[in-house]
């Protein structure tokens, strides 16, 4: 069994200067979460958030 590891990215929309989140998307499949961290916090906490949960998020800022 192989572990994958997370492989984080920053929105392209994030331009304010290093006040950012990163994500990693590619877990998705695997284990159903999205980890989120600081993106000035590399060796940081990470958060996992559920796929269904972070969708949401989404969701709810694109209708802002």
């Amino acid at each position: 069994m192989t572990t994958e590891s997370p492989r984080w990215f920053t929105s392209s929309y994030s331009e304010n200067g290093g006040q950012c989140v990163e994500v990693a998307t590619n877990l998705v499949a695997a284990r159903g979460i999205v980890p989120v961290r600081d993106s000035k916090c590399g060796d940081g906490p990470v958060v996992d958030v559920s796929a269904a949960a972070f969708s949401a998020f989404v969701d709810g800022l694109k209708a802002v």
